[in-house]
């Protein structure tokens, strides 16, 4: 079951965090993984270590808020099966202390980066009169985060532009799903406590994983094993669907 073999798929921000899992999941389960990644170093230690395990695996250096650069990656990649838009960025603030520089970068990669690939891959499926697109979003999607304006914002477009895809690629025989993590710990998470909140790691660490019901943040193994489910062909039926990975945090936190 859950067996890639032979698919090519593509992951964005596959370097680090839930992108790197991701790209290691899916390598293990047979596919060629072709990651894109701004930070090329990251790329090319990942790709690295899948082929060292045995994987296949491609490191594209890239930025996915640039259009001609994706159109570019694409068309060397040629045929894909599989794309997992995981690439983004986070911001603290509100609507009125996100300064416009701020919300701008937080839209262009999480936003249009998403819109980018999209665009590119979608002709590649119709083509092919198959696909998977797999979107990752946020709890913040569906409750917002306090202080997380802009990154809300943006989720929020991902969580639209998956129903959107979902609906009018239905006909080419193409599924669009999305996650949507709560907490989950990586090492972004520990960049972004150590400079958001310098002196006070620890405490914002215990008070992150507390603020799951189930009392810790999620792993990116965990995050993993469910894109993995939903770019099978065991999903075959679904699509238009955000599954919230979440410990519990929109149900039970209310």
């Amino acid at each position: 079951m859950f067996s890639l073999t032979d698919k090519e798929a593509v992951i964005t921000g596959g370097g680090s965090g839930i992108g790197k899992a991701i790209a290691e999941m899916f390598a293990k389960q047979g596919a060629t993984v072709h990651i894109i990644e701004l930070n090329k170093t990251n790329a090319d230690q990942t790709a690295a270590s899948i082929i060292t395990s045995g994987g296949k695996a491609l490191a594209h250096s890239g930025d996915v808020s640039n259009q001609q650069m994706v159109k570019e990656i694409f068309a060397a990649i040629g045929s894909i099966d599989i794309l997992v838009n995981c690439a983004g960025i986070a911001n603290v603030g509100r609507a009125d202390t996100t300064t416009e520089e701020d919300f701008t970068k937080v839209f262009n990669v999480n936003v249009r980066g998403t819109y980018n690939c999209l665009h590119e891959v979608l002709p590649i499926f119709k083509s092919k009169g198959s696909g998977v697109i797999l979107n990752i979003a946020s709890i913040a999607a569906w409750v917002g985060l306090a202080d997380r304006f802009a990154y809300s914002m943006s989720k929020g477009a991902v969580f639209a532009m998956t129903l959107s895809v979902a609906k009018d690629y239905l006909p080419d025989n193409i599924r669009c799903n999305s996650i949507s993590p709560a907490r989950i710990h990586t090492p972004f998470v520990d960049g972004f406590i150590a400079k958001n909140y310098p002196g006070k790691e620890e405490e914002m660490f215990e008070k992150l994983s507390k603020s799951q019901p189930i009392g810790r943040m999620g792993t990116v193994e965990e995050v993993a094993a469910l894109a993995l489910y939903l770019c099978s062909d065991e999903a075959g039926f679904v699509t238009g669907m955000d599954y919230p990975i979440d410990g519990g945090f929109i149900k039970l936190n209310t």
